[in-house]
C-alpha cells in the first residue's frame, strides 16, 4: 500500500437515516428513517432544495433515466450537513440535519449559483470546511466554496475548467464527469472523468491538492490538477477510498473494476489490480463495507449486486447477489452506500417499475428489505445516496 499516510479505520455503526435526491423539476431531498436494526421504518419526509433537478440525454429526445445525472455522489453527508446538486438550475444547496430528528432538515442560507453548467456530483471536507462540485454541461469543470454551519455556502473561489466539448444537458453517459470526492486524509480532491471509446477520447483520474493556492489561504484548492489515464481504464465512474490506505477502488464501465494507487509525490494514479466483469452492462457505482472489508458495485442494466474483494496483491469477484427482477425491463440500480452490516441501494425504477430502496445484509449477502419510495417523490430521475451514521 502507498505509505503516504497511516489512516485509522472509521467506526462502523448502523445508519440513522438515508437521504437521496428526487432530482425532479422542483428538486427535493428525501429523508428516510432507519431503525436501530438498520432497516427502514416507513417514516420519511421531503425538503425543497430551492433549485431544479435535471437529466442528461442519451440521444435525440431521449432523456436519461435511470442514471439521469451520469454520476455518483449527487448528494453528500458530512458532519451533520447535506450537500446536493441542482442540475437544472446550476447550483448547490446545503442543509443542516436536526440533531434530535434526522428527518428534519433546514436549508442553510440560499443555494449557491455556480459558474458552470449542469452540476452532477458534490464532495465536502469537514477538515477544510470546503465543498466542491463537478459540472458536466457545455461549461464543464470544478467549482469550490467554503461553508459554515451558521451562514451556509460562501463565494465560489475560482473556476477550474475541464474541456469536454459537451452540451447542456450533456449527452452521455460517456464523456462526462463521474464523481468528485476527497482523499481519506482530505489533502486532495479526486475526480473521475469518463472517456468515450468510440471516438477514441481518453478518460482520466484527476487530483487537486488542497492548499495549493497559497494566496487564497490554506483551505483552498489548487487551481491546477494532475491528470492521469491509468493503463487499461477508459470509462472511470464510481469510487471509494479504501480505508486505511491511500488506494482507491474504482469502477470502469468498459470492463469492471480496479484498485488504483495514487503516488504521493507525483499525484498520478496507476492500476494496482483490475477485474473483468464478463457479463456487465455498465458497472458504475461503488461503495465499501467495513463489515466485510469488501466493495459492492451496481450496474444500471443488471438486477444484481456484486461483491468484490481487494487486497494489495489483487482484486476478485467474491459473490453475486441477485435482486428481484420486474417482469418488464430492469430495476435500474444506481447509487449505493454501506454502514454497519448493511448496503443501501437506490433503484429509481423505470416506466412501470416503482422506485425502491434495497437493503442487503453484507455479511450474509442476503436481501433483507425492499421499500417502495414513490410516495416521497422518487422516480426515474432520482439520484444519490447519503447516510447519517
Amino acid at each position: 500500500m502507498n505509505a503516504r499516510l497511516a489512516l485509522t479505520a472509521p467506526k462502523n455503526d448502523n445508519a440513522k437515516a438515508l437521504y437521496f435526491l428526487t432530482n425532479n423539476d422542483e428538486n427535493t431531498v428525501a429523508a428516510v428513517e432507519l431503525g436501530h436494526n438498520g432497516l427502514i421504518t416507513g417514516k420519511g419526509k421531503v425538503w425543497k432544495t430551492g433549485g431544479k433537478g435535471g437529466a442528461g440525454v442519451e440521444g435525440p429526445n431521449q432523456p436519461a433515466g435511470p442514471d439521469a445525472l451520469f454520476s455518483q455522489s449527487a448528494i453528500t453527508v458530512v458532519d451533520g450537513h447535506i450537500f446536493v446538486v441542482n442540475a437544472g438550475s446550476n447550483s448547490v444547496s446545503m442543509f443542516a440535519i436536526d440533531h434530535k430528528d434526522p428527518l428534519t432538515l433546514v436549508l442553510v442560507g440560499k443555494p449557491l449559483d455556480l459558474p458552470g453548467e449542469f452540476p452532477t456530483t458534490v464532495a465536502a471536507s469537514k477538515k477544510h470546511q470546503l465543498v466542491c462540485v463537478g459540472l458536466t454541461g457545455k461549461k464543464a469543470g470544478i467549482a469550490c466554496a467554503r461553508f459554515s454551519a451558521k451562514t451556509g455556502l460562501g463565494k465560489v473561489d475560482t473556476w477550474r475548467e475541464i474541456q469536454l466539448g459537451q452540451t447542456t444537458p450533456p449527452l452521455g453517459p460517456t464523456n462526462t464527469i463521474s464523481q468528485v470526492f476527497f482523499s481519506g486524509d482530505e489533502s486532495q480532491l479526486l475526480t473521475t472523468v469518463k472517456g468515450d471509446p468510440p471516438s477514441k477520447k481518453d478518460g482520466f483520474f484527476s487530483a487537486y491538492a488542497v492548499g495549493g493556492n497559497e494566496s487564497a489561504g490554506s483551505e483552498s484548492l489548487s487551481q491546477r490538477d494532475v491528470r492521469s489515464t491509468p493503463n487499461g481504464t477508459a470509462v472511470l465512474f464510481g469510487s471509494a477510498v479504501i480505508p486505511g490506505s491511500t488506494d482507491v477502488f474504482v469502477t470502469d464501465a468498459s470492463f469492471g473494476a480496479a484498485v488504483l494507487s495514487v503516488d504521493a509525490r507525483s499525484e498520478k494514479a496507476s492500476v494496482r489490480a483490475m477485474v473483468q466483469v464478463a457479463d456487465q452492462k455498465a458497472t458504475c457505482w461503488a461503495t465499501i463495507s467495513l463489515a466485510t472489508q469488501t466493495a459492492f458495485v451496481t450496474d444500471v442494466g443488471k438486477d444484481r449486486l456484486l461483491e468484490i474483494g481487494y487486497h494489495p496483491g489483487g482484486i476478485k469477484i467474491i459473490t453475486t447477489i441477485s435482486l428481484p427482477s420486474p417482469k418488464d425491463g430492469s430495476l435500474g440500480l444506481v447509487d449505493l452506500r454501506a454502514a454497519g452490516n448493511f448496503v443501501y441501494i437506490l433503484s429509481p425504477g423505470r416506466d412501470g417499475v416503482e422506485a425502491s430502496i434495497f437493503i442487503v445484509h453484507a455479511p450474509s449477502r442476503k436481501l433483507v428489505q425492499t421499500a417502495g419510495i414513490k410516495s416521497i417523490g422518487a422516480g426515474k430521475n432520482a439520484m444519490g445516496m447519503g447516510l447519517l451514521v
